[in-house]
This record gives C-alpha cells, sequence and structure tokens, in this order.
C-alpha cells in the first residue's frame, strides 16, 4: 500500500456521519485530517474521539452559508501546512423528502436557492478558494459527495430503480455538481491534480433518514478510495465504491 504520511486532508460537515467516518478511516492511513465544521465548540468530542484513537486530527470553522469561512479555512491550512492534497467536498443538504410526491411544479424558490447554495455553489467557491493549495500537493484529489440521484441517465430511463426519488432541489443540485467534477476535471486534466464524484450509497444519516440501507461506519468506502487513489487512476468520473455510475 503506498505510504500517506505528510498528507493533509479537509473534509467539510465532517463532525459527524460520513464526514467523520471519512475523517477516521484518511486518518487511519496516516494522513492529518482538518475537520470543516459549522461550531467548533460543538464538535471538540468528534477531535478529541480521533485524536484519542492515535489519529493527526485538526479543526477550523468553514460554513457553507458564508463565503466568508472560504478565507478562514485557506488561511488556517496554509499557515499551518502550507499545501492540501485533498479535499473531500462532503457538506451537503436535502429540504425535501426524498420519496413521495413530485413536486417539480411547486418547488419554492427559496427551497431551490438553499439547496443550490449549499450543494453546488459554496463547493465551487471553496475549492476555488483552496486550489492554490492544493496544486502544492503532488498528488491533488478533489472528492464531490454526490448523489445516484443526480444521474440523469437513471431518472430517465424506462422502470427506472430511482424513480420514486423526485426531490427536484436535491437531485438537480447534484446533477450541477456531477457537471462541475467533470469540467474542473477537464481543465486540470495533466496536472496531476484528480476530480471524482461519489455517491456513498444511502446511508442512514440525518439527511439518509433512519430507512437507509447502509450504516453510517460503511459510508466512508467510496470517499476514501477517490481520495487515496494512485497517479493512474480514473478523473472526472461519477462512482460508488469500486462501480462506475451514468451521469
Amino acid at each position: 500500500m503506498a505510504s500517506h504520511q505528510g498528507k493533509v486532508a479537509f473534509i467539510t460537515g465532517a463532525n459527524r456521519g460520513i464526514g467523520f467516518e471519512t475523517a477516521k478511516k484518511l486518518g487511519e492511513l496516516g494522513i492529518t485530517v482538518v475537520l470543516g465544521v459549522r461550531s467548533v465548540s460543538k464538535s471538540q468530542i468528534a477531535l478529541e474521539s480521533l485524536i484519542a484513537q492515535g489519529i493527526k486530527a485538526d479543526i477550523v470553522h468553514y460554513d457553507a452559508d458564508d463565503q466568508a469561512t472560504n478565507d478562514e479555512v485557506f488561511n488556517y491550512l496554509n499557515n499551518q501546512y502550507g499545501k492540501l492534497d485533498i479535499l473531500v467536498n462532503n457538506a451537503g443538504i436535502l429540504l425535501e423528502g426524498i420519496m413521495g410526491k413530485n413536486t417539480s411544479s411547486s418547488i419554492s424558490q427559496e427551497t431551490l436557492n438553499h439547496t443550490f447554495n449549499t450543494n453546488l455553489f459554496a463547493v465551487i467557491s471553496l475549492t476555488q478558494k483552496l486550489l492554490p493549495l492544493i496544486k502544492k500537493s503532488d498528488a491533488g484529489r478533489i472528492v464531490n459527495l454526490s448523489s445516484i440521484l443526480g444521474s440523469l441517465t437513471l431518472h430517465s430511463m424506462e422502470n427506472s430503480p430511482i424513480d420514486p426519488a423526485k426531490a427536484f432541489a436535491y437531485n438537480a443540485s447534484k446533477t450541477a455538481l456531477n457537471a462541475y467534477t467533470i469540467h474542473l476535471a477537464s481543465e486540470l486534466k495533466g496536472s496531476g491534480i484528480k476530480v471524482n464524484s461519489a455517491h456513498p450509497g444511502w446511508v442512514k444519516t440525518a439527511l439518509g433518514g433512519t430507512n437507509a440501507p447502509m450504516e453510517i461506519e460503511d459510508s466512508y468506502k467510496t470517499s476514501v478510495r477517490l481520495a487515496t487513489l494512485p497517479n493512474d487512476g480514473p478523473t472526472g468520473g461519477f462512482f460508488h465504491e469500486g462501480d462506475t455510475l451514468p451521469w
């Protein structure tokens, strides 16, 4: 297995759920993990849990609804580490029910704006801010937490397996995030930086709900795989664990 000693990862929304499990597994590989959290004081338990396990972990204030925190994150990472090897854009919101009535014709502008701001625009602005630090890495990796519900191919196919899940704002924000993955990967082609979208699975989180089949403890697999890709690994793709998903 390749050595990951000396690498630094920043994970947004890392105080719980998929983000926390991702941080823990990256930390177990010897990577220093920096948790991006909305409340530093309320996230101390998560940080202390990682440190108690022998993981090199740190914490910094990050709020997808406050672009000013992008500067806080950049300044902290730049001053403490001088580079960033891995960015996991994990933070996201779902303001609609995943299953149930299709409300595409009646969804509010407020729900659309808030969902796209967190799931897309905040990801873009943070990534742009941190890209100079990622370019200082020998093998930069950007992982965008998407969802299979962003797949237009699967939604539009006959007898679609995801047909009942028509949360339009959420789904469309993930479709747009996938477009960003494709475009950024194309721009950075040849730079050594790899950009990919990850579908972690339907996970028992505050967002996924209690009916989800995947336990939180197993939710890290796709993110960690894409965050630690070898030099000959893919870029500009959409994956769940080892499987390639259709756009």
